[in-house]
């Protein structure tokens, strides 16, 4: 069974984005440069990246026409499968790559549907919305938060009200930038 992978980055008060939805405080090549290998190297074992409807437009405005040379991350991310979870847009699109696919109805139906396939595991970038409803149903496996050395005061929260979930520490590793990265699998249940 595939498994589905949270990625996120968070400031150190627990904010994925700050209060105008940016998420610039992660995003400077200062930051992530010392982790983009790490992230290049998870997608070896991801064959589609899982995307709401406003993380999407925040990526397709920037990783279709991203540098390769520049972006570590670029040709890997194009290249890949991408899966936009909406019941809003009426399309999707992604630069001269034919991988996007715009999937509506029940998101949570869907990943179970996902799971199940062959391939390998999946990973869910941004989208909040989607994130705390697939934590509700327990279809997470794994979350991979990077948290970035600095506090933003007010913003967006990954995680909002639900029920206890438990994980456990897999992995925790400190970057030269500050950034600390911490891998949590779900605990089994006895």
């Amino acid at each position: 069974m595939r498994k589905l992978i949270i990625q996120e980055w968070l400031s150190i008060d627990g904010y994925a984005a700050d209060e105008k939805g940016s998420t610039d405080f992660f995003g400077s090549s200062e930051m992530s440069a010392d982790s983009d290998q790490d992230i290049l190297e998870g997608m070896e074992n991801i064959d589609a990246i899982l995307l709401g409807a406003n993380t999407y437009k925040l990526f397709v405005e920037f990783w279709p026409t991203a540098d390769s040379d520049k972006e570590i991350i670029a040709n890997r991310l194009n290249e890949t499968q991408k899966i936009i979870f909406s019941n809003s847009l009426k399309k999707v699109e992604w630069g001269k790559w034919n991988n996007a696919k715009l999937q509506r109805g029940d998101a949570v139906e869907e990943l179970k549907k996902l799971k199940q396939q062959n391939g390998k595991n999946l990973v869910l970038w941004g989208s909040l919305s989607l994130t705390r409803s697939l934590l509700a149903k327990n279809l997470i496996d794994e979350i991979q938060i990077r948290t970035v050395p600095i506090i933003l005061g007010k913003g967006l929260r990954l995680f909002g009200e639900s029920e206890q979930i438990k994980f456990e520490t897999a992995a925790i590793k400190q970057y030269d930038s500050g950034i600390t990265l911490v891998e949590y699998k779900l605990k089994p249940q006895a």
